[in-house]
């Protein structure tokens, strides 16, 4: 009984170690990379019958394929239908099959099957579809340079106006030493048919009837002094305003090439000036604007502050009863005229622009209408109505908005940019539609006047060029349309200076 147990404890220990050593053994024998390896494979394994099972997409392997063979596949199969329809004989070489009808059928079939009806794979045909609208890409404007517009565009720029509008100046002036400076105005055309541009120090008189030249002033009180603004007055084209970088406005007698007064008021430059009739109105660096009565001693009779920073834009409506005044504190400002002697409040200080208001001009056909233009951070044309105050349209132009000028006898403004295009852009009012593009100019364009005739205007630029473009609708056209007679109340308001081209 003894033995017996005995045996039997014997044995269960040697099956307990022996079972234990075998599983040690296996464990110790497979290294780890092997597990994995087998992990991996019972994965596949169980994936492939996963996917047997469901069936619903099949991923295709191109390195798994056999491609001569998938070719001779399709060789085959196509020689079989080709025999089906009897086209020709199992007797015939394997290329045949791809010639001629045949083939060209072939690959179509093939073609659609595997791409579909409407497929772009490889397709250089056509072209991209053209943008719609006048679009701007900042990207573009910024990193283009000399970009051209499109045919298209031209096109249709060509049929919204019935006249031709030269592309090209009528006559280029070299402007030696201009001033590249955004915050003045250095070109003014009299009534009188004489364009004055100042250039450093010195200003200019150009007769555009004869062609005369005559150097009236040169302003070398210093080094660093020059002539910071010009402006001839309204009627009669016989006396010019200038102001100084000193902080002074004179009064000239172009006639008689003398200096008449001398009139101060700024303490710092000034860079506009606008004439309402014996009113000089001049605005300077200091932010402040200074009605100035050129008809007695005591001129100043108003100083006007609402500007934070340098004035650089002054203009009276061709009422006389509002003064725009912008300035580099992105503000436009209207003063009425009944109360700029007693009372420095203004009528509306509107601030929707980003950038320095430098460009002005008041609508010739609608009253109480101004336009305005932005510098580079805002790049925008803006339409107010001065009466209410109202903000009625604004584009984005693409570029710096350095001058404004609107046509005389059709509804349309012409503006003048800087970067990147330095061109000049004419727009239909009130659509805001592009016209016409001038391209000409190698660096901003900061000036332009209108040639008494209202038909040319000349751009002033920082290349040290001056343009003459015959852009506007001349006044003979225009007044036969606009009377019975021949003879428009515009032709009659310009008789005086028909004569001028």
């Amino acid at each position: 009984m003894t033995s017996s147990v005995v045996d039997y404890e014997n044995l269960m220990s040697s099956g307990f170690s022996e079972k234990n050593s075998a599983s040690l053994s296996l464990r110790t024998v497979r290294p780890r990379w092997e597990r994995k390896k087998m992990q991996q494979e019972r994965s596949v394994s169980s994936s492939q019958s996963d996917s047997n099972s469901s069936g619903d997409r099949f991923i295709t392997n191109r390195s798994a394929m056999d491609m001569e063979k998938a070719a001779h596949a399709i060789s085959e199969s196509a020689a079989a239908l080709v025999s089906d329809d009897g086209a020709s004989s199992g007797s015939e070489d394997e290329s045949d099959l791809f010639d001629g009808d045949v083939g060209e059928e072939y690959r179509n079939t093939l073609k659609t099957a595997m791409l579909g009806d409407d497929h772009r794979v490889l397709s250089f045909k056509e072209k991209a579809p053209v943008s719609k609208g006048d679009t701007v890409n900042n990207l573009q404007v910024l990193y283009s340079g000399q970009g051209t517009a499109s045919r298209a565009t031209k096109s249709n720029m060509n049929k919204l106006v019935s006249r031709h509008i030269p592309s090209a100046p009528s006559r280029i002036l070299d402007a030696p030493d201009l001033l590249d400076d955004y915050y003045l105005n250095l070109l003014s055309w009299s009534d009188t048919n004489v364009l004055s541009v100042v250039l450093g120090q010195t200003v200019y008189l150009w007769n555009a009837s004869s062609g005369d030249i005559q150097e009236l002033y040169t302003y070398d009180h210093s080094e660093e002094s020059y002539i910071s603004s010009v402006s001839w007055v309204q009627q009669g084209g016989g006396h010019i305003a200038l102001g100084t970088s000193d902080g002074t406005v004179e009064l000239w007698d172009v006639n008689a090439g003398k200096k008449l007064r001398t009139m101060d008021g700024h303490g710092d430059r000034v860079g506009a000036l606008s004439w309402n009739q014996h009113i000089l109105s001049s605005g300077g660096r200091d932010s402040v604007v200074v009605n100035h009565d050129v008809r007695v001693s005591r001129h100043n009779i108003a100083t006007l502050s609402g500007h934070d920073q340098e004035v650089c834009g002054l203009s009276w409506s061709p009422d006389g009863s509002t003064l725009a005044s912008g300035g580099n504190d992105n503000k436009l400002c209207l003063w009425d005229a009944s109360t700029s002697g007693v009372s420095s409040q203004t009528r509306y200080t509107l601030t929707d622009h980003q950038a320095a208001v430098k460009a002005l001009a008041w609508s010739p056909h609608e009253r109480n209408l101004l336009a305005t233009g932005g510098g580079t951070a805002d790049r925008s044309i803006k339409f107010w109505n001065t009466r209410t105050g109202a903000l009625l349209n604004s584009i984005d132009t693409g570029s710096q908005v350095c001058a404004l000028q609107w046509n005389p006898f059709e509804k349309e403004l012409l503006s003048s940019h800087g970067f990147a295009r330095n061109q000049l852009c004419l727009w239909k009012y009130p659509t805001m539609v592009k016209v016409k593009e001038l391209d000409g100019h190698t660096a901003r364009v900061l000036h332009m006047a209108c040639s008494p005739d209202g038909s040319t205007v000349v751009s002033a630029a920082a290349d040290e060029t001056l343009r003459f473009w015959n852009v506007f609708a001349p006044p003979e056209k225009v007044g036969s349309k606009r009377s019975v007679d021949g003879h428009g109340a515009r032709r009659k308001k310009l008789s005086k200076t028909m004569y001028i081209r």
